[in-house]
């Protein structure tokens, strides 16, 4: 009976599949202050499977991987196409996307990763990191769209810190099993109570195993539209090295203390727009990043535009960092909400992986009760430990201790616009510092901004770095209820 409904459905959704995914992008490109370079959507041919033809039971016991591999490998043999995904839970291991596919769920569809972890060890990073649950390598025209979900069912692999679960919280979870650390600080799951074996000879050597949920690496053409992607092991949206790429309208979420939880991390991307989108994880929300250049492959992020999107419980809205070596170029984040995040706009790096911001705006970002600060510089951040209050930015010695090779990769702060942010409750307004003896934080300008603080106005430690702050606000917390 479940057979027949599901061929009916499939057939019905084969019938009205093949829509375009060529739409029209460009109304976002208006009333820039930087001329941004416009993404080009990715083309799927009109044609289309379903994931029953390939033997896939939706019932959550019957691993689909295989039938996810013969799918999408009888599309790639006819030059691509869209993989329809029906109401069901589908069970399975890593998947992996060629060119020219959109993978698609339909509204009720949840594909669901296996806890058996060692699914996911076929081809191990360079890091010892798994198999993402979704990847892609070197493709070209791919799509995620629709209305279900993809769970990276992340519980099975992640460590958790006692300081930020209550009572009820840590007791639950002592009760998948998993392996407490002496001091009764961390929790690993390890031998967990389900009974999947363990991938490495301890509970600290598997948890840096960790996969990302979806990880793309050298693609070009990319969209991803209208899912929820929730509960990845590790990052949940991470592109590298990725040309036009399109995120329009998804959710990301996990729980607000999962460890390296971040939502969308972009490495050294060209091209890309951001928008529609909902985030609300365990570590940064959205987070450029970039890594030293090396020949061959793009480098830095260029032509950005964020906008219309809403952040909440992460460690910052919109993050630069740590790693922002090969730099970033006109990056526009505009008119989005951050609510309850750590931070809102947060810029970290450090010597040996600092780079150069050029043309940055950022504008319209309506801010509330950010925990810490609404805007904050440093340039430490890699070295200081958790609970570590020694000001390292001070101290001559601690830039001396790099090499000269290390100091080339210096962070350069510079070149950003910061322009009408309404911030309703951050303990500090601004902060910033840079590194004695070098000019790291430079040429900042923040306007026509106001900001209801719980603590502090402003912590600028101004002979290192140099904010300018035109028709800014500031208004203690008590005054302005």
């Amino acid at each position: 009976m479940m057979k027949t409904r599901l061929f009916t459905v499939c057939y019905a959704l084969l019938l009205s599949a093949a829509c375009a995914l060529a739409e029209d992008y460009t109304r976002y490109y208006t009333d820039l202050p930087v001329d941004v370079k416009q993404v080009t959507g990715p083309q799927i041919p009109d044609r289309s499977v379903c994931l029953t033809d390939f033997g896939a039971v939706g019932n959550g016991l019957t691993l689909c991987t295989d039938a996810f591999a013969r799918a999408i490998a009888a599309l790639e043999s006819q030059g691509g196409g869209r993989l329809v995904v029906p109401e069901g839970v589908w069970l399975t291991g890593p998947i992996e996307l060629k060119s020219n596919i959109d993978l698609h769920l339909e509204q009720n569809a949840l594909i669901y990763f296996s806890p058996d972890k060692r699914l996911y060890t076929g081809h191990l990073d360079s890091r010892g990191r798994c198999m993402p649950c979704i990847s892609a390598d070197g493709c070209h025209d791919i799509a995620i769209t629709g209305k279900g979900t993809i769970d990276g069912n992340g519980g099975g692999w992640h460590y958790a810190k006692r300081s930020k679960m209550s009572d009820v919280e840590w007791n639950l979870l002592l009760q998948k099993g998993g392996y407490v650390t002496d001091d009764g600080l961390l929790w690993y799951a390890w031998q967990l109570t389900s009974g999947y074996p363990d991938i490495a000879e301890t509970p600290q050597k598997q948890e840096k195993m960790r996969n990302d949920l979806v990880k793309l690496t050298s693609c070009r053409r990319v969209l991803l539209s209208g899912p929820t992607f929730q509960n990845s092991p590790r990052f949940h949206i991470h592109p590298f090295y990725c040309e036009d790429l399109i995120i329009d309208g998804i959710t990301v979420r996990c729980p607000w203390n999962v460890q390296n939880g971040d939502g969308i991390d972009l490495t050294d991307c060209h091209r890309v727009l951001l928008v529609n989108t909902t985030i609300d994880v365990g570590d940064d929300g959205i987070c450029l990043k970039s890594d030293r250049p090396e020949a061959g492959r793009i480098s830095g992020n260029e032509d950005f535009l964020i906008q219309s999107c809403k952040v909440c419980h992460a460690h910052g809205g919109f993050v630069l960092g740590s790693n922002i070596a090969a730099g970033m170029r006109r990056i526009v984040c505009r008119h989005s909400t951050f609510t309850q995040t750590d931070t809102g706009l947060r810029f970290k790096s450090f010597i040996g992986r600092g780079g150069k911001t050029e043309q940055m705006f950022i504008s319209d970002i309506m801010m509330s009760d950010i925990v810490h600060e609404a805007i904050v510089f440093h340039c430490d951040y890699a070295d200081q430990a958790p609970g570590d209050t020694k000001k390292l930015f001070l101290d001559p010695a601690y830039v001396d201790s790099f090499s000269a090779e290390d100091k080339v990769w210096t962070p350069d702060f510079q070149d950003i616009h910061i322009d009408r942010i309404v911030c309703r409750g951050a303990n500090t307004g601004i902060k910033a510092s840079g590194l004695t003896g070098l000019n790291c934080v430079h040429d900042i300008y923040v306007r026509n901004s106001l900001f209801v603080y719980n603590s502090t106005a402003q912590d600028i430690h101004e002979p290192t770095a140099k904010i300018k702050l035109t028709d800014v606000t500031f208004v203690p917390n008590s005054i302005s209820q």
